[in-house]
């Protein structure tokens, strides 16, 4: 039972991971309908489309043709995420996040000392990298990212075969393993960083209450975006960084029961964003 309690939230992120894997596995090799397609783009049941707004988002700016699945499923998917979900593709959905918690699962086994102090590279370097991938789509023509995305190339080799992909992913499993701590999903991920943008302002949030709060620190240890825990030890709140994953770790380190999820009312929403104005 404290096994389930301490590990609830890691095991409903590795079970809606797999499930959707296995889905659109059975899709391809045995006719399944319930969940066809890739990440890029996908039917529910044959009927409802599901798209990648970043993916959209960039065929858009190359110039492509877009159909009214293909927006339909993108505004799907962003209204989710951007006004429940916040960040929680990249915990709950993204195939890259078992490469990338397998590396540094095995980094803290081995006690590997990574080269991130060396390198200096920080976390906004995502929303570069995001920019960068927009703005070549608009001056090339075609979809940046997707064409080199880690994330598309695992998610295709799963469903339909690896092939020479299966290179890329050890390169960012290599490169969170010995270079940087949640080095490809905390710093360079440009599908996490429009993730963090969109849902910025999303109703479901982790609430902390410093009463109960013991100190202890463990959950700035666990958290793969410790930045958004700055509120710990200071004033009860929201965490309200959009970088947030929603993931859960926090809350099942908790000592003191002080972090929990929470859906926000609408008023709370608004006393949030009016003192985060007066922050800025």
């Amino acid at each position: 039972m404290k096994f389930l309690k301490h590990y609830r939230f890691l095991l409903l992120r590795r079970t809606i991971q797999l499930g959707l894997l296995f889905l659109y596995f059975m899709a391809n090799y045995a006719g399944w309908k319930l969940l066809s397609g890739n990440l890029s783009a996908s039917e529910v049941l044959g009927v409802i489309p599901l798209s990648d707004p970043l993916a959209i988002l960039q065929l858009f700016l190359a110039g492509g043709a877009l159909g009214a699945n293909a927006l339909l499923g993108a505004f799907i998917i962003a209204a989710f995420y951007a006004l429940f979900a916040g960040r929680a593709f990249c915990a709950y959905v993204c195939p890259m996040n078992l490469i990338t918690d397998s590396a540094n699962y095995l980094r803290r086994l081995l006690g590997i000392d990574t080269l991130q102090r060396r390198l200096l590279l920080r976390r906004h370097a995502r929303y570069w990298v995001l920019g960068m991938a927009l703005l070549l789509s608009l001056v090339l023509g075609l979809p940046a990212f997707e064409f080199i995305s880690p994330i598309g190339i695992l998610h295709r080799g799963i469903i339909f075969g690896m092939g020479m992909g299966g290179a890329a992913i050890l390169i960012v499993f290599l490169f969170d393993l010995l270079a940087v701590k949640n080095g490809f999903c905390g710093h360079l991920c440009p599908l996490g960083a429009f993730y963090s943008l969109i849902g910025r302002y999303s109703l479901l949030k982790v609430r902390y209450q410093k009463e109960s709060c013991t100190l202890c620190m463990k959950c700035k240890e666990v958290c793969p975006e410790k930045q958004v825990l700055d509120l710990i030890g200071k004033q009860s709140g929201y965490v309200l960084s959009g970088e947030c994953l929603n993931c859960g770790r926090c809350i099942e380190v908790c000592e003191g029961n002080s972090l929990g999820f929470s859906i926000r009312s609408l008023i709370e929403f608004k006393k949030d964003e009016k003192h985060e104005n007066i922050k800025a």
